[in-house]
């Protein structure tokens, strides 16, 4: 334990991510742990980063972030949604969406208010609430036929006089969940009765699979003006070391994640943001290959962690694929991981760290599968060593 940390943050230490790629680095194995791809995004979107740093882009763009990205965002909501956010005043840009929840949290919620998340949950959720001196009440989503869900009452139940927010992350991390129009409905309702400002987290809003649809919240009856609603560039177009993220929601709700915002990062890079803008506006059909070719990688895994013995979830979003390990006898996914690099050459990620009731995920373990054909192959052989 590090004593000079503030108490409320010593829970977190150093987190799975970069313990796991750290033990990847270390023994050579194969790492489906991280969900970062071993591609680039488009080559074009790229050019315009390199034309825009040529071109003197290097030095502090406004706090909001530059005016190309603001319109462009704006241009993307109401294309593809309907919903109709002023680029000026209702656009932020952020340094990554963690950066965006992690100020949104902060600029909402109170000491001793609640934040309802779903678990298990991106971990920066429960840092970023601790900082706030908030309180993380989470809802727990379980298998029912194949996929993850939560149980209406359960969430119905979760909700206190102290609670200010609920944090929603569809397509979902770690579970690949989309939530459909009949379980944002549910939400939509809590919201309205109880006054309550939704979080969306939105990153991987364009990499569904099967034909399934991604919904904003936002756009359910009486949810835009509630709703902080979270994405990013990292995860559409397959440079997450760009760290370009933005928020869209009402003036007065951006007025407020800006305020703390300015006292952290102030702005980020303008390279990137103009970067994105062009992304956004010419770079949509990449993307649409992108997501083809993810859910022929995906089913790629999921054969070959079925044939190495996994009981396998099929998930409708993002990177990752949750499996159970019972069937090979483990029931310890920490315990596993942790030893998984000298019993298979592989790195996962063991779902158990993102609950609150550690039990309740201690079973589960994430494979990413947005790596190299080869990449997940020579993965699949390795991991069937664990029922040879």
């Amino acid at each position: 334990m590090n004593d000079a940390l503030v108490a409320r943050m010593r829970v977190f230490g150093t987190t799975i991510f970069a313990e796991m790629s750290a033990l990847a680095v270390r023994t050579g194995a194969i790492n489906l742990g991280q969900g970062f791809p071993d591609t680039d995004g488009p080559r074009a979107m790229l050019d315009e980063a390199v034309r825009a740093i040529r071109a003197g882009a290097n030095q502090y763009p406004p706090g909001p972030g530059v005016p190309e990205l603001r319109q462009a965002v704006s241009e993307h909501r109401r294309a593809h949604y309907g919903l109709d956010y002023a680029p000026d005043g209702e656009v932020l840009v952020t340094v990554g969406a963690t950066e965006a929840i992690a100020t949104s949290v902060l600029a909402l919620c109170e000491p001793g208010d609640e934040v309802i998340a779903f678990e298990p949950y991106y971990d920066s959720y429960a840092a970023s609430i601790a900082l706030a001196q908030a309180k993380l009440v989470a809802v727990t989503l379980r298998p029912v036929a194949g996929r993850f869900t939560f149980d209406p009452d359960e969430l119905r139940a979760a909700v206190t006089p102290r609670t200010r927010a609920i944090l929603v992350n569809s397509p979902h991390n770690p579970t690949g969940t989309v939530l459909t129009r009949e379980e944002l409905g549910v939400i939509a309702e809590l919201c309205r009765e109880r006054e309550l400002i939704a979080i969306t987290d939105e990153v991987y809003e364009h990499l569904t699979f099967d034909g399934t649809e991604h919904v904003p919240l936002a756009t359910l009856p009486g949810m835009r003006e509630r709703t902080v609603g979270i994405s990013s560039a990292g995860k559409t177009f397959s440079v997450t070391g760009w760290k370009t993220g933005w928020v869209c929601a009402p003036a007065e709700l951006v007025g407020a994640v800006a305020t703390v915002k300015q006292f952290t990062t102030f702005t980020s890079g303008a390279p990137w943001q103009l970067a994105v803008a062009h992304g956004l506006r010419h770079e949509l059909g990449w993307v649409a290959r992108l997501r083809a070719e993810l859910q022929d990688k995906r089913d790629r895994l999921m054969e070959g962690l079925a044939a190495a013995g996994f009981d396998v979830l099929r998930p409708a979003g993002t990177y990752f694929v949750q499996t159970d390990i019972r069937p090979l006898g483990f029931t310890d996914g920490l315990e596993l991981t942790r030893r998984l690099p000298e019993l298979a050459g592989v790195v996962a990620i063991p779902t158990q760290v993102f609950y609150s009731h550690a039990e309740r995920g201690s079973h589960f373990v994430r494979f990413a599968f947005c790596k190299k054909d080869e990449v997940i192959d020579e993965a699949v052989a390795r991991l069937k060593r664990l029922s040879a």
